[in-house]
C-alpha cells in the first residue's frame, strides 16, 4: 500500500464494519462548535463512520481523561489540548504517539514552531490545530509604521509619551514572565535547554548573563526610559489601548476583538531586537493539537479523523469561524490579507514553543516572582534574583 494514500482510505480499508468514535472537545464558542459538527459531517458521509461529538469544560477534560483513557469510556479523540499538557499525557502513557499517521507531506505543510510545540522526547504527541503568541501592536494613528530598530522604537515611544497628561508610547505588564520571555529569548536565556526535541530539565538557562540583561532592559523600560510605570496591569495595558492613550502594547489574538470593536488603525509586528542582544525576539507560543487516545480500538479511522480536521480546507473555514491562527502555511498565504493571522503568523513562525513538559509548572511560580521583583525599583541585583529563583526550581525538579 503506497505512503501516498490517505489516512481516510487506510481507515476505510482496515475495517470491514463502520467505527464508532468518541470525540471530546472543550470548544464552547457557537461558531467553532458548528464548524466542528460541520466536520463530523464530512467525515461521516465520506467514511461511513459514526461519530458522538461530547463536550468537556477545558480545566476537566485532562482529569477526565487520564481516568477513563484506558477504560472505553475514555475518548478516541480529543479536540483540542494545549501543549502544556501534552508532556504530562505522554509521560502517562495516554495519547498516541502521531508520527506513524502523518505524512511527511501533512507535516510540511504546517509552521514548524507548532509541531515542535507538540513534539515530547523526539516524538509528536498531537496534530497542530490552532496557535498564539504575543506581538507589538501598534496605533497607526500615533506610529504610522512598525518600528524596525531598537531606536525608532524607543524613538516612537518616548514621543508618544506624556505621563502627566495619561498617555503613553508604550505599555506592558513588566511583572509578567510569560509576556515578556521575548527579551530573555533575544538576550540567549531559556528555560530548558533543547537536545534534539527533548527537553532537558537539568538544563535551566533562567540564571544566565542574557537572563540578566533581560531584567536589566525591562527595568530600564521604567526606570531609565520612563515608559512603563508601575502598577500597569494587562487589564490596564488593555484599557489604554482602546481608548486611544497608548501608542504601543504587547498583547496577543485574544485582544484583538475588543481593538477591532474600538475602530483602531492597528498594526502588528515583532518586537525591534534589543540593544546588544545575540538573537532577535522571540516570544512563547502556545498551540493547542488534536491528540489520540493512545488506548483506542480505533485509532486508524480516529487519526483520519483528526486529520481531517487540519487540511487546508477545514483550517480555512476554521479561521473564519473563530478566527483563530492557522498552523498551516499555505492557509496563511491565502489569508495574508487579514492583518490579524498575518501579523500573528509572522511572530508564531519566529517564536520559541513554551515548554510543553510538567516540569514548566515548577517554574513560573519562582521565575515570575523574580521578574516581578525586578522591576519594583532601579538597579537591583539581577543575577541573585535568578540564581535564588533557579535554585528554587531545582530544589522541585526531580
Amino acid at each position: 500500500m503506497k505512503r501516498s494514500l490517505t489516512l481516510l482510505a487506510l481507515a476505510l480499508a482496515g475495517s470491514a464494519q463502520a467505527a464508532t468514535l468518541t470525540v471530546w472537545t472543550h470548544f464552547n464558542d457557537a461558531a467553532e462548535v458548528a464548524w466542528l459538527n460541520t466536520q463530523v459531517k464530512i467525515y461521516t458521509r465520506i467514511s461511513g463512520n459514526t461519530v458522538k461529538l461530547v463536550n468537556v469544560p477545558l480545566d476537566k477534560i485532562v482529569d477526565q481523561f487520564l481516568k477513563t483513557a484506558k477504560q472505553s469510556a475514555g475518548p478516541d479523540v480529543i479536540v483540542t489540548l494545549p501543549q502544556d499538557r501534552i508532556g504530562q499525557l505522554a509521560k502517562a502513557g495516554v495519547i498516541e504517539p502521531m508520527d506513524a499517521y502523518v505524512t511527511r507531506t501533512r507535516r510540511g505543510e504546517v509552521d514548524q514552531t507548532t509541531v515542535r510545540a507538540l513534539t515530547v522526547g523526539g516524538k509528536l504527541y498531537g496534530l497542530p490545530m490552532f496557535a498564539e503568541s504575543v506581538a507589538l501592536v501598534y496605533n497607526k494613528k500615533l506610529v504610522p509604521a512598525a518600528p524596525i530598530t531598537w531606536t525608532d522604537f524607543l524613538k516612537a515611544a518616548k514621543k508618544n509619551t506624556n505621563a502627566s497628561a495619561g498617555r503613553y508610547g508604550f505599555l506592558t505588564d513588566l511583572s509578567n514572565a510569560y509576556m515578556n520571555y521575548g527579551f530573555f529569548s533575544a538576550y540567549g536565556s531559556y528555560v530548558f535547554g533543547d537536545a534534539s526535541g527533548t527537553l532537558d530539565i537539568h538544563d535551566i538557562g533562567l540564571n544566565n548573563s542574557g537572563a540578566s540583561k533581560a531584567l536589566a532592559l525591562m527595568n530600564d523600560l521604567r526606570f531609565k526610559d520612563r515608559l512603563v510605570p508601575a502598577g500597569m496591569t494587562g487589564d490596564k495595558v488593555k484599557a489604554a489601548f482602546l481608548s486611544g492613550k497608548a501608542a504601543m502594547i504587547v498583547t496577543g489574538p485574544w485582544d484583538m476583538g475588543d481593538i477591532k470593536k474600538a475602530g483602531i488603525n492597528y498594526g502588528i509586528a515583532t518586537f525591534p531586537t534589543p540593544p546588544g542582544a545575540t538573537g532577535k525576539w522571540s516570544p512563547f507560543v502556545g498551540v493547542q493539537g488534536v491528540v489520540l487516545n493512545a488506548y483506542g480500538t480505533q485509532k486508524p479511522a480516529a487519526a483520519a479523523f483528526a486529520e481531517g480536521l487540519v487540511t487546508s480546507v477545514a483550517q480555512l473555514s476554521f479561521n473564519q469561524a473563530g478566527g483563530r491562527i492557522p498552523v498551516n502555511l499555505g492557509v496563511r498565504v491565502r489569508l495574508s490579507s487579514n492583518p490579524i493571522v498575518a501579523g500573528f503568523g509572522r511572530v508564531i513562525s519566529t517564536g520559541t514553543p513554551m515548554p510543553n513538559i510538567p516540569e514548566m509548572g515548577q517554574v513560573w511560580g519562582p521565575w515570575s516572582s523574580a521578574v516581578d521583583t525586578s522591576v519594583q525599583k532601579p538597579d537591583q541585583n539581577y543575577a541573585g534574583l535568578l540564581n535564588t529563583a533557579v535554585k528554587t526550581m531545582q530544589k522541585t525538579i526531580k
